[in-house]
């Protein structure tokens, strides 16, 4: 039990700043415990008391804007006010990059997840007008100390500094925004009872579960569309769950919140997490458990689509049968020193495939057999359709979809796709040991003016099968993602992550 001396005894260890760890040690309690300690004594989930920020610089240093689908800051930024005590708060280059791609000088930015106002400093600093907002009023205490900073002339990047409106509301209700009054969205919702970000405040969303966390979001994404100009941005930052061993696609359910109340999917970004460790401990437990850490998390960009005649867009579908399984003889590395212990997997440029193949059999495959089945949109072309090659009992098979990188499909194609998966995912699994895997490599691709995000799709048709449970959702890359802004240009981001989607029966 947690006694009123303990819980002061830890708020001025903490006030002197004794690390959590420490804490822990010394009164045998939980990281979990600790946060309860901290909110019921100042309000808001932080890791550190009784600090001022001394800014040393404004800006970023050497600040450039992604250009691909894979954003990875290995320093979550500290310039201006940003730091990292709130808990859960996301970096600061997120916004910025946000911010510069999808507004101009001048206009309004909402952020309905305020928390300490990462959001709404980027939104000063780049000279745009910021409404922000939060249930909890300490959060929006702390938040305006981070907005209450001075630009000086000889450093403003933008003619106009604007201050930052906060307030205390909830995001489920925007009645005070009058229809299409917002240039953009950019908030970082809690995580479905992973952090609890007040004490006692009832609609708090933080303490609901998954279904009901959902359903509430449901109500955010209905007055975030309603606010929206038509034609302008919605980006939301969310990451996955693990229970009971298994993967909780929290994004790619979001995702679906926000495309049912009526927005198009403009760009789905893989935000790659730094402070995951993949060594000793983790790495030991990671092979012997056979599990990843989740490493990632989902910026999906919705744009609210201006209002046009559907009608007029036709679509010429390919014949059934277009979409065509084959089986596939994989290329793979001799050895490995380690197998990719975490959710992200930067892989060499050079023998990507080869790598990739190697970690799937290795942590998947057991040494024991393995079928792995590619699809063609080639219905003519010498490949044999699958077969079995022998009667014995297999325990991976690994699905590929290599016409998904080289080609630009119609929402037809999709559907042809998705339902081919579907069918041959079922005639095969009869063939799988139990406790065997299904590994399915896949790629989102973009459709006209948006993204079709054929993972989530494959997620979402293959949740009815009960045989199958969405253990691992793996994003895989190569070592050469860097900025491209300077020599990559066109009208969105360049695609350059797959998935890994691993099932187990």
């Amino acid at each position: 039990m947690i006694t009123s001396t303990i819980e002061k005894a830890v708020i001025k260890d903490k006030e002197r700043g004794l690390s959590d760890v420490a804490i822990g040690a010394k009164y045998g309690i939980t990281y979990r415990q600790l946060e309860k300690i901290i909110r019921k004594a100042v309000g808001i989930s932080v890791s550190v008391l009784n600090t001022e920020k001394k800014i040393k610089t404004l800006y970023p240093k050497d600040f450039k804007e992604e250009a691909t689908t894979v954003w990875s800051f290995k320093s979550r930024g500290n310039w201006a006010t940003h730091s990292g005590e709130y808990r859960g708060n996301w970096s600061p280059y997120i916004p910025r990059n946000v911010i510069l791609k999808y507004s101009k000088p001048n206009e309004v930015v909402l952020d309905y997840f305020c928390g300490a106002g990462t959001t709404a400093v980027e939104a000063k600093l780049l000279g745009r007008r910021c409404i922000a907002f939060d249930i909890n009023n300490k959060a929006i205490e702390l938040a305006k100390k981070n907005i209450n900073f001075e630009v000086p002339i000889e450093e403003k990047q933008f003619q106009e500094i604007y201050e930052p409106e906060l307030f205390v509301r909830d995001a489920r209700d925007l009645s005070f925004l009058k229809n299409n009054s917002i240039d953009l969205i950019c908030a970082h919702p809690p995580y479905a009872n992973i952090i609890q970000y007040t004490e006692q405040e009832k609609a708090d969303l933080s303490y609901l579960d998954i279904e009901d966390s959902l359903k509430e979001m449901a109500r955010v994404a209905k007055e975030s569309y309603r606010v929206l100009k038509p034609g302008r941005q919605c980006a939301i930052l969310i990451g996955d769950m693990r229970k009971h061993k298994h993967v909780i696609p929290l994004g790619f359910k979001l995702i679906n919140i926000y495309l049912n109340a009526g927005f198009k999917l403009k760009e789905l970004v893989i935000k790659r997490q730094h402070n995951c460790k993949t060594t000793g401990f983790w790495y030991t437990n990671s092979i012997k458990y056979n599990f990843l850490l989740l490493a990632h998390e989902h910026l999906p960009i919705f744009e609210k689509p201006v209002a046009y005649d559907y009608s007029t867009i036709k679509e010429s579908a390919l014949p059934y049968g277009s979409v065509l399984p084959f089986m596939e003889k994989l290329s793979a590395k001799r050895t490995l020193d380690t197998l990719e212990s975490s959710t992200v997997w930067i892989l060499p440029e050079k023998d990507f495939e080869k790598y990739l193949n190697k970690n799937i059999i290795e942590r998947y495959s057991h040494e024991k057999p393995y079928k792995t089945i590619g699809f063609s949109l080639n219905s003519k072309g010498k490949r044999t359709t699958i077969n079995d090659w022998t009667s014995k009992k297999k325990k991976l098979l690994f699905i590929k979809m290599p016409f998904l990188l080289d080609k630009t499909f119609s929402n037809a194609d999709m559907e042809l796709h998705l339902s081919g998966l579907k069918e041959t995912i079922q005639q095969e699994s009869v063939h799988l040991e139990n406790g065997g895997y299904c590994a399915i490599q896949t790629k989102d691709i973009r459709v006209g003016d948006y993204v079709e995000p054929t993972a989530k799709k494959i997620v979402d048709i293959l949740s009815s099968n009960k045989n199958l449970h969405l253990k691992e959702i793996i994003i895989v890359t190569n070592e050469s993602n860097g900025h491209l802004a300077e020599k990559y240009k066109m009208d969105g981001l360049k695609i350059n992550h797959q998935y890994l989607l691993v099932y187990d029966f």
